[in-house]
């Protein structure tokens, strides 16, 4: 039997029964469907947070208090930790090949004016802060620079908290009170949006020392460091960990974390994210491989006398086998086929009944969801196809 008569047999049999062929085509096609959609999620998440990342750039690390150690809780068992302070950053800022430092104080406290008044994110930095985090000032100017230590009651609001406060007016020059203390209002931000769902312009800018008396603290949350790109990263942290120790009493009670790592660590995270869930999906392509099984079966159980009629005239067990097997074949293959482009018709439309909702499809997922869809094909009509090629000629042709 020719290949072509073959295709042309098996087609004339999936054509003749719509309603059944279009039942054993939904799972497949649902199974690729929801591959595409959850891995396209995965890999627009993936590529959504990296981007969040890189956009402060890639020569930044960040020092933190108490030292990441496999067991136990940082400054337990790993000695004394000492606090992060304004001295530790100045000292930092003198090493070969640090460019900018920035010391940072957050907390959250209540901001008002004009009777205004609302619960926010205070950040206390320096005057480092919009060249180091790529944020510019749309209006007046951001916090002078100086002596960190030195207390100076001015402030620079976000965007959003400035039209919260005094709407369409410009705020310059006039006072907010935050956590009760006075301060005067010099800039305010442009716009930047949200960072893993945190509203950066919903917040205020004080000086760092200033947001340390704020909230009665006499330590740093973090110190954030940039470094020229011509110094090897190994080197330049290896120069901050020797300094902090001798500072520390030769203690290491602190945690340095690059951006090329926590990127790395965020890129893997994801991909293993997304893995899981392409896995999870694909599980429901079992659930229609065996609809597929069922139906091939009850389906050479019906044509029981056409398989007999078929041996009486010449066709082998071999060609029997063959063809109920590529009916299995093509019915898988049409619903992944159906799957793919209904699954990347929501993916591109997605968007736009969710705004914001990050989606990008991954090459090898969509061929992954092929392969497996034609592979449960070939599984699901395996035994269905032994079992027609098996069944004896004569008995077949008494069963009419």
């Amino acid at each position: 039997m020719r290949v072509s008569d073959l295709m042309r047999l098996a087609m004339g049999t999936i054509t003749t029964r719509p309603t059944r062929t279009a039942l054993s085509l939904l799972g497949i096609a649902i199974g690729v469907i929801t591959v595409i959609l959850l891995t396209s999620i995965g890999e627009g998440t993936r590529r959504y947070v990296l981007s969040q990342f890189t956009q402060f750039g890639t020569n930044l690390l960040t020092i933190t208090r108490g030292k990441t150690q496999t067991v136990g809780i940082p400054g337990v068992l790993g000695g004394t930790t000492h606090k992060l302070t304004i001295q530790d950053a100045q000292a930092i800022r003198q090493l070969d090949g640090i460019i900018r430092v920035v010391p940072v104080s957050v907390g959250n406290a209540r901001v008002e004016a004009e009777g205004k008044g609302r619960s926010v994110s205070v950040f206390g930095i320096t005057a480092d802060m919009p060249e180091h985090w790529k944020f510019t000032v749309r209006s007046g100017r951001f916090l002078p620079p100086g002596d960190p230590f030195r207390r100076q009651s001015v402030a620079v609001l976000g965007p959003k908290l400035k039209t919260e406060l005094f709407g369409n007016a410009s705020p310059l020059g006039s006072f907010v009170r935050i956590a009760g203390y006075r301060f005067r209002i010099i800039g305010v931000m442009a716009p930047k949006g949200n960072l893993l769902g945190f509203d950066i312009d919903d917040a205020i800018y004080v000086p760092v020392a200033s947001a340390m008396t704020i909230f009665n603290m006499d330590e740093l949350m973090e110190i954030q460091v940039a470094f020229g790109f011509g110094h090897q990263l190994e080197t330049i942290i290896q120069r901050i960990r020797e300094r902090l120790m001798e500072r520390h009493r030769g203690e290491e009670d602190f945690t340095i974390v690059t951006q090329a790592a926590m990127l790395e660590t965020m890129d893997n995270i994801m991909q293993v994210i997304t893995v899981a869930v392409a896995v999870i999906a694909g599980i429901s392509m079992i659930v229609g491989a065996i609809g597929i099984m069922t139906v091939m079966w009850m389906v050479v159980r019906e044509r029981t006398a056409e398989i007999g009629l078929l041996k009486a005239t010449g066709a082998t067990s071999g060609q029997i086998y063959q063809l109920f097997l590529c009916e299995s074949v093509i019915l898988a293959t049409i619903g992944g086929g159906v799957g793919l482009a209904v699954g990347l018709s929501i993916v591109q439309i997605l968007p736009t009944l969710i705004p914001g909702i990050p989606v990008h499809p991954h090459i090898h997922y969509v061929l992954a969801a092929l392969c497996v869809s034609t592979l449960a094909g070939i599984c699901s009509g395996f035994i269905p196809a032994r079992y027609a090629a098996s069944i004896d000629p004569v008995r077949a042709l008494h069963t009419q």
